[in-house]
């Protein structure tokens, strides 16, 4: 599988399983893969960015940010697939491609987002990375001891 920035995929359980960090997203929910991940490929990292359709519960929170801080760049709504979907850039992770499940489909093709919101998403993330190089942390897991954890099973 060739795997893109902007197109959206599954991940196997098996990476949660690896990682056990019960503050990721669950990956199951009533039967159904969830979430689905926006995807960024950084050599052989690839950072998953989860999707969320839970407009009501992150619109307040998005709100309460922009109020504070005048803006807000770790979560974003935005329309994917003709669908509002919160964006949740705090919430992403590194991981390899050797834990795709599988890309999300709909009529019969991988669903990549539109150019402009692909580079609008890549450089938020980019952001929030800076960010964090500067000692501010907006993401909600150890990035790095997870990005170390993938960058050694290519050493393997």
């Amino acid at each position: 599988m060739k795997v893109k920035t902007g197109y959206i995929y599954h991940i196997k359980d098996e990476f949660f399983d690896k990682i056990n960090d019960k503050g990721l997203m669950i990956n199951h929910e009533n039967g159904r893969a969830r979430p689905t991940y926006f995807t960024i490929k950084d050599k052989d990292i690839l950072w998953f960015i989860p999707l969320s359709s839970k407009i009501s519960k992150y619109q307040p929170i998005i709100d309460k940010k922009i109020k504070k801080y005048g803006d807000c760049r770790s979560i974003m709504i935005r329309e994917i697939a003709n669908k509002k979907s919160v964006i949740l850039l705090q919430n992403a992770f590194p991981t390899l491609e050797k834990y795709i499940d599988h890309p999300h489909i709909i009529n019969g093709k991988p669903l990549k987002v539109i150019d402009t919101l692909k580079d609008e998403i890549t450089s938020n993330f980019n952001y929030l990375l800076s960010l964090k190089k500067q000692g501010i942390n907006l993401f909600f897991f150890d990035i790095d001891k997870i990005k170390e954890m993938m960058l050694g099973e290519l050493d393997k």
